[in-house]
């Protein structure tokens, strides 16, 4: 198939600040219209038609949602889908109440979507439409299709209604668009997102964007001594593996990246000679989805034009079976000197990471963030509504709960270090790609990981147990949810990290 191209161009927003007028409700297909738990009659005289809409809410059952819909009686007929919250609802919340409002609202054929909080102080309402704004830019989102006939775009515009003062949209857009480039190239077939597909893809967003891009093949990694990626890429019956490296540099084009993003991007895990069985393989194309969230984060950075220099790191191959592919017992050397022995041939994220993670710490970052779906048993330790979190600095603990808490993409932390490598001690070499018994392995994973990063680099690693859940997370409505790049974009706009810089 010819390469192809992610369209993340955004859904046109429009402000009409002030009272909501007849006029500005006129101008949209659908509301989507937030009130409090308990709105009161001097909330709905704030509205166009409010005396309707709270005979028709008395109608329905409390703690609903929707709480209602109804139409009003313009001219376009505007259909109303109305949601309450708490004044002190939390930002997950927030989201998941504009993804289900915006789905309720885009299931009869929607054009211009109208959003509108009344009945809260000026913040919250700024809160609450920036939350309902994400969910609507991510519900009209076109994700790939390959139906014989396509399917038309969702939403044509955006209108913000009734805020008290103009909102910056900026920031939301640009993660917006950097989520929806991450579940785009996830939800690829992975006959069309191979990894030549997806270095072409990366290289043409590097040119638009005027970032610096660089791809090492598997010649020059094999002169690093990068053994570990490449037992993962031997399996491949072609030479398309290689780890891809960006540069975003808004001052000095030398200068040391204050900030690192690294990402495993195996385009499909078949678990190589360790075979998966067809239940778990499924879904094994948005195995690359860290690679995704990592270069979506970037993209975001860019849009932004944040002032900090962020490297990103693509560790790109696929896991194959066949008479080339490593195996069990198999001992290899990473890029830092230290041997592996090959337990599980399904591990290989960890192997495809460790690589990717020394090159990355050589550079001498600020900060490095991975982002992979690496383990199981992270999903079975807090589902797939959370992601775990590790770091090498166990101080960061309560600020990574808090960010993710303020975002609304919630994580928990685990505990990694020396202790746990006592679980990969080698009769044979350095370590044990991971343990035989299995459990804990996503903090034996990030315990291993640790172990490849230099010049003690502060690191937080993501496993992304949150980035394929059904029937969507927050304010996304897809299975795979593109979770991590607005918890990242929260890092360095919201925390302590970057303040001096920004």
């Amino acid at each position: 198939m010819t390469t192809i191209a992610p369209d993340i161009h955004g859904i046109r927003i429009f402000q009409s600040p002030g009272r909501v007028s007849r006029k500005a409700l006129d101008a949209v297909d659908q509301l989507l219209l937030i009130l409090p738990a308990r709105p009161t009659a001097a909330d709905y005289r704030k509205i166009p038609h409010g005396s309707k809409l709270k005979a028709v809410q008395r109608k329905h059952t409390a703690g609903s949602t929707p709480a209602f819909t109804t139409r009003l009686g313009n001219k376009k007929q505007t259909l109303v889908v109305a949601g309450t919250l708490s004044s002190d609802a939390s930002a997950f919340e927030q989201l998941t109440l504009g993804r289900k409002l915006v789905a309720a609202a885009t299931g009869q054929k929607p054009g211009s979507i109208g959003i509108a909080a009344v009945g809260f102080s000026a913040d919250a309402q700024a809160r609450i439409v920036n939350s309902v704004l994400a969910a609507t830019l991510a519900a009209g989102f076109k994700l790939p299709s390959y139906k014989s006939k396509p399917t038309p775009s969702k939403i044509r515009s955006i209108r913000l209604l009734g805020l008290d003062s103009p909102l910056d949209t900026s920031r939301c857009e640009a993660e917006a668009r950097g989520n929806n480039l991450a579940r785009w190239l996830t939800a690829q077939p992975p006959n069309v997102l191979d990894a030549r597909c997806y270095t072409d893809i990366i290289r043409g967003l590097a040119k638009q964007h005027g970032w610096q891009f660089k791809r090492f093949a598997t010649k020059e990694l094999t002169t690093l001594g990068a053994g570990a990626f490449l037992a993962v890429a031997q399996g491949n019956d072609n030479d398309s593996a290689g780890i891809v490296r960006l540069r975003y540099r808004p001052g000095l084009k030398t200068s040391k990246p204050d900030l690192s993003l690294v990402g495993k991007g195996i385009i499909f895990d078949t678990g190589g000679t360790n075979l998966k069985p067809f239940s778990s393989m499924l879904d094994m194309h948005g195995d690359m989805q860290g690679s995704a969230v990592a270069l979506g984060t970037f993209l975001s950075i860019s849009e932004l034009q944040l002032p900090i220099a962020v490297d990103c790191w693509l560790a790109l191959t696929e896991n194959r079976t066949g008479p080339k592919a490593y195996k069990s017992q198999d001992v290899v050397t990473a890029a830092n000197g230290k041997t592996i022995q090959i337990v599980h041939t399904d591990a290989e994220g960890r192997m495809a990471l460790a690589d990717a993670l020394v090159l990355a710490s050589r550079e001498q970052p600020g900060i490095i963030f991975d982002f992979a779906t690496l383990t199981g048993t992270c999903i079975s330790a807090i589902t797939t509504r959370y992601s775990g979190v590790f770091t090498n600095r166990a101080e960061l603990h309560p600020h990574l709960k808090r960010i993710g808490r303020q975002c609304g993409e919630r994580v928990w932390p685990f505990p990694i270090g020396k202790e746990f490598l006592e679980d990969l001690k080698s009769n044979t070499a350095d370590l044990l790609q991971c343990s035989p018994k299995g459990f804990g392995d996503h903090i034996l994973a990030a315990s291993f990981l640790g172990e490849f990063i230099e010049n003690d680099t502060p690191w937080v690693h993501m496993d992304l147990s949150a980035g394929d859940n059904e029937g969507g997370l927050a304010h996304i409505g897809s299975k795979f949810t593109g979770f991590g790049v607005r918890y990242t974009m929260s890092v360095i706009l919201d925390e302590h990290l970057f303040k001096a810089t920004l």
